[in-house]
């Protein structure tokens, strides 16, 4: 199995100037088609799901994920992304993830501490990795049209040196001016990548992006370049599965399309198209050899593509 803690993947990364996608591949099919994509890549990521996705899927998906993994050579990460409570973490070390998110940024600083520290300590003891936010990023929900909920409230450098130092965390998600979600059509992102690299000066560890989807690409790359070790993506691959699939069956007999096998691939192909994009912005692509040798890449047993054909609609 070539299944490894986040600060394994971040730190190479910190080292090497590039940085790790974490995909939001919330299903089975997400999943799939996104690790298909990263194995052709050669891209080592973060395979990131949140606790109301886990609710959705149930915990035994994370047995598919893991078997998923243990078919691979590409070093990979099982991450609890925006973990609300302490509780939450422990119940993901227990699943088998190696990384946890515990996300206590929008309550006061002093409890977001104490919080992080806490599930520092549990996850350090049996080898999981912890990445927390400070500072706060906007959230614009499930509506596309509506408005940001929270203001940001950007990172600054000394907050992070000293969240840092009394949290002893290995991973710190920062707000550059991001939002989780879509952004409405009249809000402009007021983004300011500079932040980053103010950030990274003052401390050692890498730096995360949250609410990378449907921002420029220039602008994310400039974070990369001033510091950014992780980009987190989710909207992005799920819309152009949602577009795929509905493409699909708004051009099909529906007494006819009704088998998953046929269903999906041309969407998963859709989303394989944005994970491809976003492994070459993170600077990811072929970084497999930068964590362990390994003499020919493992080739995937059956692509997306075959299912398209007449082999499989038998």
């Amino acid at each position: 199995m070539v299944l490894v803690t986040g600060k394994r993947l971040l730190d190479v990364a910190h080292k090497n100037h590039f940085a790790i996608p974490a995909y939001n591949a919330g299903s089975g099919q997400l999943f799939t088609a996104t690790l298909e994509k990263c194995i052709e890549d050669q891209t080592p990521f973060i395979m990131a799901i949140h606790p109301t996705e886990l609710a959705f899927l149930r915990d035994n998906f994370v047995g598919q994920v893991l078997q998923g993994i243990n078919k691979t050579d590409l070093p990979i990460a099982l991450h609890l992304d925006h973990g609300a409570s302490y509780e939450d973490c422990i119940h993901a070390i227990h699943l088998g993830f190696t990384s946890v998110m515990i996300d206590c940024s929008m309550k006061p600083y002093d409890e977001n501490i104490a919080t992080t520290k806490k599930v520092v300590e549990a996850a350090h003891a049996t080898g999981i990795s912890v990445e927390a936010e400070i500072g706060t990023i906007a959230d614009t929900g499930y509506d596309v049209n509506g408005h940001l909920t929270n203001d940001v409230h950007y990172t600054t450098p000394e907050m992070a040196k000293d969240f840092v130092e009394k949290t002893n965390v290995d991973s710190l998600a920062i707000a550059i001016g991001t939002a989780h979600g879509l952004y409405p059509k009249d809000v402009q992102p007021k983004l300011k990548p500079e932040i980053a690299k103010q950030v990274s000066e003052a401390v050692d560890v890498p730096l995360v992006l949250h609410g990378a989807s449907n921002n420029p690409d220039d602008k994310i790359q400039e974070a990369i370049d001033n510091g950014i070790n992780k980009i987190n993506i989710s909207s992005d691959i799920k819309i152009a599965f949602a577009t795929g699939l509905r493409h699909l069956l708004d051009n099909s007999d529906p007494n006819e399309m009704r088998e998953p096998k046929l269903m999906f691939p041309e969407a998963m192909i859709e989303e394989q198209k944005v994970v491809h994009h976003k492994n070459e912005l993170c600077k990811a692509t072929n970084r497999t050899h930068l964590y362990f040798e390994h003499e020919e890449p493992v080739e995937v047993p059956y692509k997306i593509e075959n299912f398209q054909t007449e082999t499989f609609k038998a």
